[in-house]
């Protein structure tokens, strides 16, 4: 090799050295992995997984049945540009905190309200729905933008809000607009709180909006609030003397529908120490029977909860006439949790009741066992008109 040749096979060889070490000094940082996991106690459909660089959140329970697991990463956005996670391993990417989203659920309301991110709410179908003050002010002030429904939701409208995430609420996981949506780089976050069978299990899906705001010790400690209510109305429940035979639900056509024995009513019924007819049933959501069935077991009931939608004795009679063989019909111990409605019509205790079950036990406590809580006022159960 000549003197020449070997000066340019040097400079080559310092030219690949700073090519690569250019490159070097461009990689990410590593991401550090960690074990560590937010306590879930209650809840089954959800995880949440923390490490140095970002949160790791599973939602195992999207829908009843789902066996797709939807996995998100949370990267706050000072870190957005210095790691780079793998597109295909998760669902979505999502900077946090979050500034603008869209919800579809009413049940999404309250966690967000008591974490005091409602300002981040800039869309919702059928806002009809909403009962909450403080929400209905915002609509009220064009800050929340009326979508249409859930199933059928204007993405026009919902692209123009320019959200940076949707909290997506199905029965499945078909829904059109949601694929609109995610075409256009708009990631859609299933919320599987509905499918909880318990009513701490239900509250305990607060933690789950917490990590999109970093506001994860303020949801740890409005639940450990809501638990200590809970745990506390269930043991007072304990010193009654009786328990009052109680009957649910209604004639939808010619089906009546009773809340199952595994289901989230039932778990308050029994927390209330009430003997509920269809306890031994393991149904997780309602059984249909026809109304001669339900005569049959449950005429001399004591108590009975959640009419249909009725609220009042007229209404159920005009309903069906058979209704007034029920001796809770005739000793006027029928209570609803459909009285109470938003200025719109939106039931409060649809909203309300999965985020707050302390105030559902007490308010079963207090018909059920007067007693035990005397001059309460309750929030969602109210006798017929």
């Amino acid at each position: 090799m000549s003197k020449k040749q070997f000066h340019l096979s040097l400079i080559c060889a310092f030219c690949m050295l700073f090519i690569f070490s250019c490159r070097e000094k461009k990689k990410p940082l590593p991401i550090q992995q960690s074990e560590s996991k937010i306590q879930i106690e209650h809840a089954t459909g959800f995880s949440i997984k923390p490490n140095s660089d970002f949160t790791v959140i599973e939602v195992t329970s999207a829908w009843p049945g789902a066996e797709t697991h939807f996995t998100y990463a949370l990267v706050p956005r000072e870190k957005l540009a210095t790691i780079t996670l793998p597109r295909d391993a998760y669902n979505a990417i999502i900077a946090i905190p979050v500034e603008k989203m869209v919800i579809t659920s009413t049940t999404h309301i309250p966690s967000l309200e008591l974490l005091g991110m409602l300002d981040a709410v800039v869309g919702f179908p059928d806002t009809d729905l909403i009962s909450s003050s403080a929400a209905r002010n915002q609509i009220d002030k064009g800050l929340i933008k009326e979508l249409g429904t859930n199933e059928n939701i204007n993405t026009e409208i919902a692209l123009e809000l320019n959200p940076e995430m949707v909290i997506g609420f199905g029965i499945n996981g078909t829904n059109k607009a949601y694929e609109t949506l995610k075409r256009s780089g708009i990631p859609i976050v299933y919320n599987g709180e509905w499918t909880e069978q318990t009513p701490l299990g239900k509250a305990e899906w607060i933690k789950f909006f917490a990590p999109f705001f970093q506001k994860e010790a303020e949801a740890d400690s409005i639940f450990k609030d809501i638990e200590k209510s809970y745990k506390q109305a269930k043991a007072l429940a304990q010193n009654a003397k009786e328990k009052p035979t109680v009957l649910t639900g209604g004639l939808y056509k010619d089906v009546w529908y009773v809340a199952g024995g595994k289901s989230w009513m039932s778990q308050f019924l029994e927390d209330a120490q009430a003997d509920y007819l269809w306890a031994d049933t393991d149904e997780k959501g309602s059984i249909g029977l026809s109304l001669e069935a339900v005569l049959e077991k449950g005429e001399k009931a004591d108590f009975w909860f959640n009419p249909s939608l009725h609220t009042s004795y007229e209404e159920l009679l005009q309903a069906n006439s058979h209704y007034e063989q029920f001796s809770a019909f005739s000793n006027r111990k029928v209570f609803s949790n459909a009285v109470k409605k938003g200025v719109t019509g939106g039931l409060l205790f649809y909203e309300l009741a999965p985020q707050r079950p302390d105030l559902v036990l007490h308010d079963l406590i207090s018909i059920l066992h007067p007693e035990l809580l005397t001059d309460y006022q309750p929030h969602f159960f109210m006798p017929l008109n």
